[in-house]
């Protein structure tokens, strides 16, 4: 039989994970490049958590700007800009701009598969147009632009969702109360 108590004061969310419509938004610039938001991380695993974090909170703009170091490292190579421009139709309709999740024989896809095969469809026909080492520089300058941005960018002014009703001031006044108040107590 399924337990019908009901525990108090628990946190049912983590801050590091988004709803999935979360996920997939394009966060201003001003917010992504504000200089009053960088500092040194105080150790590796603080590192590790901020990049965590800046990823989760700002991929769509990592990815513009990774998609636009891969377009600059193809400047002397006019029919692979055609190709990239091609397929960044298909990113900007699939992935950049896209706020419903992409539906394909009725069912969703989730982000990270529409992310997965448009990167792997993108690096593979620039491939085929035969610069392959202009892709891999590219992609290896885009990764440590962006590790670097999110290592050092701060967490705390982000705005995560739902944590003003879990950490803030609506956590003591909006929350349950510790005893059950369905009537008077004996005593």
């Amino acid at each position: 039989m399924p337990s019908t108590s009901t525990t108090y004061g628990t946190i049912t969310s983590n801050p590091t994970t988004f709803p999935s419509h979360a996920k997939h938004t394009r966060r201003p610039w001003p917010e992504l490049f504000s200089l009053s938001s960088f500092c040194l991380p105080i150790s590796a695993g603080d590192a590790k958590a901020r990049i965590k974090i800046n990823l989760s909170y700002f991929r769509v703009n990592y990815v513009i700007i990774a998609l636009t170091i891969l377009f600059l490292t193809l400047l002397w190579h006019p029919t692979s800009m055609i190709v990239f421009l091609i397929t960044f139709i298909f990113w900007w309709f699939l992935y950049l701009f896209n706020d419903n999740p992409v539906v394909i024989f009725n069912r969703p896809v989730d982000d990270n598969v529409v992310l997965g095969v448009l990167s792997f469809a993108t690096v593979l026909l620039l491939v085929l147009t035969h610069v392959g080492i202009n892709v891999l520089v590219g992609l290896i300058i885009g990764v440590v632009v962006v590790g670097i941005h999110a290592a050092f960018r701060g967490t705390e002014d982000l705005g995560f969702p739902g944590e003003e009703e879990e950490n803030g001031l609506l956590s003591v006044v909006g929350s349950q109360p510790l005893r059950p108040t369905s009537g008077y107590n004996r005593i």
